[in-house]
């Protein structure tokens, strides 16, 4: 199983748009961060967690060129605003699955209520499969159990994802113990880490590695950064050895 890593950055991604920050006018390839999104694939299925605004410039860098499902974190436009692009997957594969809380869905419906109707549809529109995921309540994709892990993202509800040994969670600010406990000792965990200040709604850097350490895996990487965390390679000597900073297009292998 392989996870290639579509986009690293926070809302706003890296540069922000207008902005002299010194991360932001950095040349390392390493400090340009699209909107965060993960692409999880092996030769029996392919997965995308997330569907955010740079989603059509994320799936032509991959090169990824077909998806049994997309997997929502939650209904917040930087995870969601590209929903719109799956259209070549739809016209090329029919209707793609799309999982997530019934409340992301329902907020899905209504913004892009031409791609969820089923009569009178826009020639061209992509058609979706809507389908629920509920807390405690695996659920299986091409033979590949996938298990939903409850998280908040300040008052928010968020989902992670376990499949197989891999953990994704994102925008998480707290996690209940009975969640960590279905994670524990996973090969790889990546988890959000906004900046080092703390923030309302966001992990910032203690707290996730101190998360990292109530998880206890072989390898943890941080994503969804904020250009206000600084630069990629300065933050790296930070960290202990099994954790990393995740970066665009990063692939790794589990």
């Amino acid at each position: 199983m392989k996870i290639y890593f579509l986009g690293t950055g926070t809302s706003q991604g890296i540069p922000v748009i207008g902005s002299n920050h010194s991360v932001c006018l950095s040349n390392d390839s390493k400090d340009k961060r699209l909107r965060v999104s993960v692409w999880v694939y092996s030769e029996d299925f392919s997965i995308v967690i997330d569907c955010g605004p740079d989603f059509r410039q994320q799936m032509l860098i991959s090169k990824c060129g077909y998806i049994d499902a997309l997997l929502m974190t939650h209904e917040h436009a930087d995870h969601t605003a590209g929903l719109d692009d799956i259209r070549p997957f739809y016209f090329k594969q029919g209707d793609i699955p799309i999982y997530g809380h019934k409340r992301v869905l329902e907020n899905l419906e209504k913004r892009f209520d031409y791609i969820f109707k089923n009569e009178n549809k826009y020639p061209g529109a992509p058609s979706v499969i809507p389908i629920e995921v509920k807390e405690n309540f695996n659920f299986t994709i091409k033979n590949q159990i996938i298990v939903p892990i409850n998280a908040t993202h300040g008052d928010l509800q968020v989902f992670g994802y376990k499949i197989s040994d891999f953990v994704y969670l994102t925008d998480v600010k707290t996690v209940e113990l009975t969640e960590i406990n279905k994670i524990k000792e996973c090969k790889v965990l990546v988890i959000n880490c906004l900046r080092e200040e703390s923030h309302h709604s966001h992990f910032n850097l203690q707290e996730a590695l101190d998360f990292i350490s109530l998880v206890r895996p072989e390898k943890a990487y941080l994503t969804h950064i904020s250009h206000l965390f600084g630069f990629h390679e300065e933050i790296q000597k930070k960290l202990p050895e099994n954790v990393f900073v995740a970066y665009d297009n990063l692939e790794i292998l589990i």
